[in-house]
């Protein structure tokens, strides 16, 4: 079972919202998170099973926003800047159209800085229910 690699690097705190965006996409291959204490985590691909359950959860909260239409789904690949200068990528989100809508054009094309509304996350073998700083 892969774990996620955690790199205590001192300066990654200082990394800008520009910097951290390009690391990741100078990076396409690796899929990275930041604390909001400037720990950088790189994220391992999953295992064929914890991919099954995360598209059939992917499709159902899908499904539901396209009959609701009050909303915005997002995949496991957006990464969201969070009010406390965390970067994070729940496996499955959703935002308030309204709330999207009100974001530029470049802040949606970029790791929108909005925490969802609603996600998902789904738990595998290695992941620990001790409680950690996001």
């Amino acid at each position: 079972m892969v774990e996620r690699l955690t790199l205590n690097l001192p300066s990654v705190h200082t990394l800008t919202d520009e910097q951290f965006f390009e690391l990741c996409i100078e990076n396409r291959d690796l899929q990275f998170e930041k604390t909001a204490d400037g720990v950088l985590i790189i994220m391992p691909p999953t295992g064929g099973e914890t991919g099954r359950r995360n598209v059939s959860i992917l499709f159902q909260l899908e499904t539901w926003s396209q009959q609701d239409k009050t909303g915005v789904t997002f995949d496991s690949s957006t990464c969201f800047k969070l009010p406390n200068g965390a970067n994070r990528s729940p496996d499955a989100s959703w935002i308030q159209r309204q709330r999207w809508q009100n974001l530029t054009p470049e802040a949606r094309e970029q790791f929108p800085p909005i925490c969802p509304d609603f996600v998902i996350e789904l738990r595998s073998k290695t992941d620990s229910l001790t409680t950690r700083k996001i």
